[in-house]
């Protein structure tokens, strides 16, 4: 039986493919770090018991197909892209893809926007981490290209991340941004404190995602920093846990 912790299923119309993002425990249900990380935290370099972590991963496979494996990566706000069927270890990148039953691709949030990736065929998945700095760069790009089934087609979720309410950026940020998809993203930028901006981040992932040919794109509702019973925010507490969003082709 699957741990009685919340998750959030992915909207994803291929029915072999399995995603979700998870919550945060509170102080209900199985998890195994202290309440400062709010029992269900996934990631290990965020000050928790390292033992803590392991043990909740291991209650995540719970979700999973019997015998997946995950991979897991260390992020970087880059645009790096490996291929979770040729990795041994923890790999050093900011998307993964697989077009292997049983390996589930994984990225870990706080604030910073999941993105889910599967080809219509479900014979090709990919997990994306899209903070600021890697969407303005290019990570969704380098994940879609990345894909070697996205010619059948491919469709995206987007996971909780900081809504456009709460994500007060400078002028930095835009520009980022305008440097690479010209004036047409100034609509997901609203006016903030002084010369500062509100940005739209999952708006902004979705007009790269359907720029990029995407068949649907669906999520992207939830905000990390406003849903303080359900999602860790590094904004909104500083120290605080990881949630981790996976997809995986079931056999």
């Amino acid at each position: 039986m699957a741990p009685s912790v919340p998750i959030i299923r992915a909207d994803l119309p291929v029915p072999n493919v399995r995603g979700f993002t998870t919550c945060r425990g509170l102080n209900e249900g199985p998890g195994f770090s202290d309440d400062r990380y709010a029992r269900w935290n996934m990631g290990h370099h965020v000050g928790d018991s390292i033992s803590a972590v392991a043990s909740n991963r291991r209650l995540l496979t719970e979700y999973l197909p019997e015998q997946a494996e995950i991979q897991w990566l260390d992020q970087v706000h880059g645009t790096s892209v490996v291929a979770a069927h040729q990795c041994v270890e923890t790999a050093t990148a900011d998307a993964v893809w697989t077009d292997k039953p049983n390996i589930a691709c994984a990225v870990m949030t706080a604030d910073c926007l999941p993105i889910l990736l599967a080809s219509t065929d479900g014979q090709c998945v990919a997990a994306v981490h899209a903070g600021w700095r890697g969407l303005a760069a290019g990570v969704i790009e380098a994940a879609v290209q990345s894909m070697p089934n996205r010619i059948s087609g491919f469709v995206a979720w987007l996971g909780p991340a900081i809504g456009p309410q709460a994500f007060e950026v400078g002028q930095d940020v835009k520009s980022a941004f305008r440097a690479r998809y010209g004036h047409a993203i100034d609509v997901f930028f609203s006016l903030g404190n002084g010369d500062r901006h509100m940005a739209d981040l999952p708006g902004l992932a979705g007009f790269v995602l359907m720029g990029l040919g995407a068949q649907q794109v669906t999520g992207g509702e939830r905000c990390t920093y406003q849903e303080a019973d359900f999602f860790f925010s590094y904004r909104r507490d500083g120290q605080t846990g990881r949630m981790a969003t996976i997809i995986v082709i079931e056999p």
